[in-house]
């Protein structure tokens, strides 16, 4: 017969802790007790702990979202609208801190956590839907044509074979291109220098939301809004992703700013007229 071979009891204890420890420090698996798990806050009870509220707000868009560059201060119709929600959740208006966003930026900054909503003239669309959750309609905008005073265009059908400037990451550019497909559109980062290369002669038109290009118009009077508005751009406020709390709120507060007539108030303030 023959002899069975005898291991040491050390070797034997060696390798039975090799194996064990083997089964439980993969890297692949998360600790039990790791932060990771853990549910992330909402953006409301964020707001309250951090003592304000961040929005994304244009500092481009004369009425809605304008940066004074003298003073520093940015106003508009966006702007108090972003002041009264700070007041609905702190109960002080001024406890608000605005950020600058542009229309490519604005889901990205909202999505990596740099503000914590987007105000900013936002078309509300079923492909954004998709990246972001929105407020009920708080303005309702239409695109159109800003062209100078002696221009030969007219509206859609006079944009053949002419450059039209648009905004990067607007529905705008989008529109144009399918409604125009014959036109030239050029990009530009955002409303002011697009609006500077109109005035330089760059492009014989600039396209977007009416009251973004009445409020140029404001500015620069050479120039005439043309064509009437060619699509429906209804404006709401962006939030996370299935932060469905935060929405009922700034819903909530849409509804109290209708009811109590501030509203109106502030449409007629920045708007000129109350709305229809």
């Amino acid at each position: 017969m023959k002899k069975l071979l005898k291991w040491p009891s050390f070797m034997l204890v060696l390798i039975l802790s090799l194996v064990l420890s083997g089964c439980s420090t993969g890297t692949d698996t998360p600790s039990a007790s790791g932060g990771g798990d853990a549910e992330a806050k909402g953006t409301i009870e964020q707001i309250k702990e951090r003592g304000k509220l961040i929005a994304g707000v244009k500092y481009d868009t004369k009425l809605f979202g304008l940066k004074d560059p003298a003073s520093g201060n940015v106003k508009g119709f966006d702007i108090d609208i972003a002041k009264a929600l700070a007041k609905q959740i702190l109960g002080d208006e001024t406890k608000v801190e605005l950020k600058e966003v542009t229309s490519k930026t604005r889901i990205p900054m909202l999505q990596n956590g740099d503000i914590d909503i987007i105000i900013a003239t936002m078309t509300i669309t079923d492909e954004r839907k998709e990246q972001v959750d929105f407020s009920d309609v708080y303005f309702e905008a239409g695109q159109s044509l800003l062209v100078k005073n002696d221009s030969a265009i007219t509206g859609l059908e006079s944009l053949s074979g002419v450059k039209v400037l648009a905004v990067k990451g607007s529905t705008s550019a989008q529109n144009i291109r399918e409604k125009a497909p014959d036109a030239e559109v050029l990009e530009f980062d955002n409303y002011q220098d697009a609006f500077t290369a109109l005035k330089a002669g760059k492009g014989e038109a600039l396209t977007t939301d009416n009251i973004i290009l009445i409020g140029m118009q404001q500015t620069d009077n050479s120039f005439q809004l043309v064509g009437g508005n060619f699509t429906s751009e209804p404006y709401g406020m962006a939030i996370r992703k299935g932060d469905t709390a935060f929405v009922e709120e700034v819903n909530t507060l849409l509804k109290s700013m209708q009811d109590s007539g501030e509203y109106d108030t502030l449409h007629e303030k920045w708007l000129g007229a109350k709305p229809e």
